[in-house]
């Protein structure tokens, strides 16, 4: 109703806050659907990571609407996108399988909605008009708008025909590419390739390291984890968050894969020794060395890698020094009797944790990969002292990065010698020690418990 005072009054007067009219106030802004709502931040984040290259844990570390979301949110965005990522294949197979003509290249953010509305609707149970509807939500407002109908159709038709198109899918073929499927068929025979698919394609369980491994048992019944043979503590995929979880706060453990915690225990007893970590982010082996007594340097070129591995270990209670350098050029003052190198790579057997690796890499990465090991390995040998122990390490399935390496070291005059692994060193696991004596670690080995990383690390001696 209009104010009935003429105009030149209605403002002579400000009431005082007990005579302001009691009627309903402005509405806050509501949050912006595109930050509040994960499928929204899904969206977004697998187009840089399918479309600019972008790896998965950067982009939604780098996200502030990522860090806003509940817990609850948080977790299943990282679970869409995880499972869109494992599955692509067999996505974009079973997407194409419906339409008689290939689908729009432009624009891009069409077949990425696809892929997330049929993850829900095959892989992640979420019902049929739930995941139907927020894909027809997410095309509102943008280029998509104009696919609604098509997008509609596709889906609702995958909700009913999914079930079978899965069951005529190869899967473990599908979901890698296929230059990568080819490596591992020839590295470690079809079985064992099809073996590594079928454990990456699920999500991994979360492995722990303690920094005192005498109380395994007390912390597996505080964590209700499982202890492994290998000495690692091994909880359930589906788990909270992990800051929450008991002896976080007081840095009694830290979060390792299985498998990327043999190489630091293969140099054996360190207490009291000097040893250096090379290309020591995140953190783990640095801690391991560390909570072993040892007087680590940890080498690292990236400055913000190495802030977070002090974070870590300030966390954990635990120190070593940390040195911001490149390892190619880096020597130390004096031969050191010990020197762990996990050198960079294509990171091909971290696929369980790492989904996105298998689409961001390529057969054209491994030349310059393979010479900066080549070069890393020089570097170590000329710092390691007579006598000393060198463990070289890559979080790689391909004999490229691995054995390839070692044997071209060996072959070229190095001063060193193999000083075999033995399955007692690695939880009576003989499996993981390959007939040369190295350590070999695939994704399907433990399936039963939910795999490992996979990891390849050779044990070197220098000759006097």
């Amino acid at each position: 109703m209009a104010d009935p005072r003429p105009p030149s009054r209605q403002r002579t007067a400000r009431p005082s806050s007990a005579r302001r009219p009691s009627g309903p106030r402005t509405p806050p802004r509501a949050p912006d659907p595109r930050t509040a709502d994960p499928r929204h931040l899904a969206l977004r984040l697998l187009g840089l990571v399918l479309r600019r290259g972008q790896p998965l844990d950067e982009a939604l570390a780098g996200n502030r609407s990522v860090a806003a979301l509940a817990a609850r949110d948080r977790a299943f965005l990282r679970l869409l996108l995880a499972t869109t990522l494992r599955r692509l294949g067999q996505l974009d197979a079973a997407l194409d399988s419906l339409v008689q003509r290939p689908l729009p290249a432009h624009p891009g953010e069409l077949r990425d909605l696809l892929r997330l509305g049929a993850a829900q609707l095959l892989f992640l149970g979420t019902p049929p008009h739930a995941a139907v509807s927020t894909s027809l939500a997410l095309a509102e407002g943008r280029t998509l708008r104009n696919f609604k109908g098509l997008i509609n159709a596709l889906l609702r038709r995958l909700a009913r025909e999914g079930a079978a198109i899965l069951e005529g899918q190869d899967g473990a073929r599908l979901n890698l590419p296929g230059w990568l499927w080819d490596s591992l068929v020839a590295a470690h025979g079809e079985a064992a390739a099809r073996a590594i698919a079928a454990v990456q394609a699920g999500e991994p369980p979360l492995d722990l390291t303690l920094k005192d491994g005498q109380d395994v048992e007390l912390w597996a019944e505080r964590l209700e984890a499982e202890p492994l043979p290998t000495g690692s503590l091994r909880r359930p995929a589906a788990g909270g968050e992990i800051a929450a979880l008991p002896g976080f706060a007081e840095g009694a453990w830290w979060v390792q894969d299985a498998a990327a915690a043999l190489p630091a225990r293969l140099l054996g007893s360190v207490d009291g020794r000097a040893v250096a970590d090379l290309c020591a982010a995140p953190g783990g082996k640095t801690a391991q060395l560390a909570a072993a007594g040892a007087r680590v340097v940890a080498v690292e070129i990236s400055r913000s890698r190495l802030a977070r591995v002090g974070e870590n270990l300030r966390r954990l209670g635990l120190s070593a020094r940390l040195l911001e350098a490149d390892a190619t050029v880096w020597q130390p003052d004096e031969p050191l009797p010990f020197i762990l190198l996990d050198a960079p790579c294509s990171a091909t057997g971290t696929l369980r944790r790492h989904p996105d690796v298998a689409w961001l890499k390529s057969p054209a990465d491994l030349p310059a990969l393979t010479a900066l090991q080549d070069c890393l390995l020089e570097r170590a040998v000329a710092g390691l002292a007579p006598g000393g122990t060198l463990v070289y390490a890559t979080c790689s399935l391909l004999p490229e990065e691995g054995p390839e390496r070692i044997e071209r070291l060996l072959a070229a005059g190095a001063p060193l010698a193999r000083r075999p692994v033995r399955a007692e060193e690695v939880g009576g696991l003989a499996e993981l020690v390959t007939p040369q004596g190295d350590l070999r670690t695939l994704p399907c080995h433990l399936a039963e418990r939910g795999g490992l990383d996979g990891f390849y690390a050779c044990r070197l001696v220098r000759q006097a």
